[in-house]
């Protein structure tokens, strides 16, 4: 299977090593509620890329692009949540709500992922890009290279939480508690604005 697949790898490792709305809020919950709580939410994220790579492969991904009403439906209902989520941590850093535990992460970090279309636009877009010509190039290389993307877009994110857990008794447990939360609070906020923008 001719596949150009260290080329895919690097193009990925570079695209995921760009800021985005994963990257922050990992950070943010790392930061709020500790490396396992964001470590269950970057299994969500790594089971929400996979399902919309599945989805992409068998060619639904692609069709939701020809429609526009479908793709702005995803892009509005992704900003969405992502603005709840900011909602959310702003509410916590004053101990108005209830931490998300364990599976309120794993299954927002899911959801969050599967309504981000920039994802679909990735599968539908660049893996085609990397895809061997002629009967080789189907189902089972593009499901290779979905897999590759998961892997690398995991391994980054852990180690997006693993730093922010390393740091969090320096940044959370402190004087500066409320300031930091609502500060990451804020920059969901702008996250949730850039990928609403950068969709389009």
């Amino acid at each position: 299977m001719d596949i150009r697949l260290a080329e895919f790898a690097l193009a990925a490792l570079l695209i995921e090593l760009t800021p985005g709305p994963n990257m922050a809020w990992l950070a943010a919950l790392a930061l709020a509620e500790g490396r396992r709580t964001a470590l269950l939410a970057v299994a969500g994220v790594a089971l929400g890329l996979t399902g919309i790579g599945i989805l992409a492969a068998f060619g639904v991904a692609g069709a939701i692009q020809t429609l526009p009403f479908a793709y702005d439906a995803l892009r509005f209902a992704g900003a969405a949540f992502l603005l709840y989520l900011a909602w959310e941590g702003w509410q916590g850093a004053s101990g108005e709500a209830p931490p998300m535990g364990d599976g309120g992460a794993f299954s927002r970090a899911l959801i969050q992922n599967l309504l981000n279309p920039k994802a679909a636009m990735f599968y539908v877009v660049v893996i085609p890009l990397f895809l061997p010509t002629g009967p080789n190039g189907g189902l089972a290389a593009s499901l290779l290279l979905v897999s590759v993307y998961v892997g690398i877009a995991t391994i980054i994110h852990a180690a997006i939480v693993m730093f922010a857990d390393a740091v969090r008794p320096y940044l959370v447990e402190g004087p500066y508690e409320v300031v930091v939360r609502r500060v990451l609070a804020l920059s969901l906020v702008g996250v949730a604005l850039w990928f609403f923008v950068a969709s389009a």
